[in-house]
C-alpha cells in the first residue's frame, strides 16, 4: 500500500530556474443561492391604422401600470423597451394597413408577496411576458465569494497531491479565477388574470440557483 502525503508550496520568493517541470490543474466549486428576487415583465400591445392614436392608447397604459407600481413600495418598476412596426395589406403593393406597437415595463423585488400581488394588479389592463426567480446581486456576489476561497483551496489541496505524488514540492506559478455564472430557474409560469381575477395572482416560490466558479492554474515543482 502506498500512502501519498501532500506537499508543501513552496514560499513565494523561492528562486525558480525557468527549466522546472509544471502542470496545468483547474478545479471549480458550485454552491446554491437562493432566489430571493423576482423579476417580471409585462406589456401593452394593440394594433390601430392611426400611429399617434395608437401610441398615446399605449402610453397612457403603461402611465397608469408605473402609478400603479409607485403604490408598492417594496417593489422596483421601470419602462422597458418600445417596439412599433408597420402591417402591411396582403394585397402585395407594400401598402401600410396599419400599425402595431407593443411597449413592456419590468418589475422587481424581494417581497415576492407583494410583487405577486401587483402582477395580479396590472394584469387588468397589461399582459404578462414572464416571470422569473434569482439571487439578488448581493445574495449572488456572497455565494461567488464563498465558492472561490473553496475553489482556491481545491486547488491547493489537488496541487499538494500530485507534488507530494512525486516527491516534489511546488510552487503555484500562474492562477486565474473564473465565474462559471449560474444555472438560472425555469421561469414561473403564471395563468393570465381575467379583469375579474386581477386582485390575485399565484405565489412565487424561490428555490435556488447554483453559483459556480472555476481555478485554473500552473504550479512548478521544486527540489
Amino acid at each position: 500500500m502506498v500512502t501519498v502525503v501532500p506537499a508543501k508550496a513552496a514560499p513565494p520568493d523561492a528562486a525558480l530556474p525557468s527549466d522546472r517541470p509544471t502542470i496545468d490543474l483547474s478545479t471549480e466549486a458550485h454552491l446554491p443561492a437562493p432566489n430571493d428576487l423576482g423579476v417580471a415583465t409585462l406589456y401593452a400591445e394593440s394594433s390601430g391604422r392611426d400611429a399617434a392614436v395608437l401610441a398615446n392608447d399605449i402610453n397612457q397604459r403603461i402611465t397608469k401600470a408605473l402609478e400603479l407600481a409607485r403604490g408598492f413600495a417594496s417593489v422596483k418598476a421601470q419602462s422597458g423597451g418600445v417596439s412599433t412596426w408597420p402591417v402591411y395589406g396582403k394585397d402585395g403593393q407594400g401598402r401600410i394597413e396599419s400599425w402595431r406597437m407593443r411597449s413592456e415595463i419590468r418589475i422587481e423585488s424581494r417581497d415576492l408577496p407583494a410583487l405577486s400581488e401587483l402582477i395580479g394588479k396590472l394584469q387588468a389592463n397589461l399582459a404578462l411576458s414572464h416571470v422569473a426567480m434569482q439571487p439578488a446581486p448581493e445574495t449572488r456576489q456572497k455565494a461567488e465569494e464563498e465558492a472561490t476561497v473553496i475553489a482556491i483551496r481545491n486547488f491547493e489541496q489537488r496541487a499538494g497531491l500530485i507534488a507530494g505524488a512525486l516527491g516534489k514540492r511546488y510552487r503555484i506559478a500562474h492562477l486565474s479565477i473564473g465565474e462559471q455564472g449560474y444555472q438560472p430557474p425555469m421561469p414561473v409560469r403564471m395563468k393570465a388574470a381575467s379583469a375579474m381575477m386581477a386582485e390575485a395572482a399565484a405565489p412565487l416560490e424561490g428555490g435556488e440557483s447554483q453559483i459556480g466558479v472555476s481555478i485554473s492554474g500552473r504550479i512548478e515543482l521544486l527540489d
